[in-house]
């Protein structure tokens, strides 16, 4: 009986290209867990309704536990792992804002909800209420603690938007001095 042929997959995970010699029918989130030991990425449901398992694949949120090996081949992953705030060790803005409007009861499902967060911010850095419960409808939490959890996307929002403003203001104040200078 011969052996069948040995599959290489490769991807960008979390910046970093992976390559690792699977079969084309592994799971994603068996590839994260499993492989490479990002772990903060939750199984659940395994059929795509809880959101514990969400990634993001090209900046989009999808469910790792529904994505074959073959359906993700060259692309970019971005797990929980893969956000964090500007200095090491720092919590990204998000996980920041979960963190103080208590948006976590017993965390299971905070890895999906932040990964969640993470793409209805970047389409609507501003978003509203009705924009955060599309964007999270995705994510169930058994806990029901969704009050804290739609206080910090919005939290979130307010906090990065704030941010790029102070990024923005400093900018074009070093603008500023550069022309006075020359």
């Amino acid at each position: 009986m011969s052996k069948p042929l040995a599959n290489f997959w490769t991807a960008v995970i979390n910046g970093e290209e992976q390559q690792l010699q699977i079969t084309p029918t592994t799971r994603l989130v068996d590839i994260l867990r499993t492989h490479l030991n990002l772990t903060g990425t939750k199984v659940s449901c395994e059929v795509g309704r809880c959101g514990a398992c969400m990634v993001l694949m090209d900046g989009d949120p999808v469910n790792s536990c529904l994505l074959m090996a073959y359906q993700c081949q060259g692309r970019e992953i971005t797990t929980i792992e893969g956000l964090s705030g500007n200095q090491e060790g720092d919590l990204h803005p998000i996980q920041q804002a979960f963190v103080e409007e208590g948006g976590f009861q017993c965390g299971y499902c905070t890895p999906g909800m932040v990964i969640s967060t993470k793409a209805l911010l970047d389409q609507h850095p501003q978003p509203t209420q009705e924009q955060i419960e599309i964007g999270l409808c995705g994510n169930l939490c058994r806990c029901t603690g969704y009050g804290g959890i739609l206080r910090a996307v919005k939290s979130a929002g307010e906090s990065l938007c704030a941010a790029d403003k102070i990024t923005e203001n400093t900018e074009m104040e070093r603008n500023d001095y550069d022309v006075v200078d020359s």
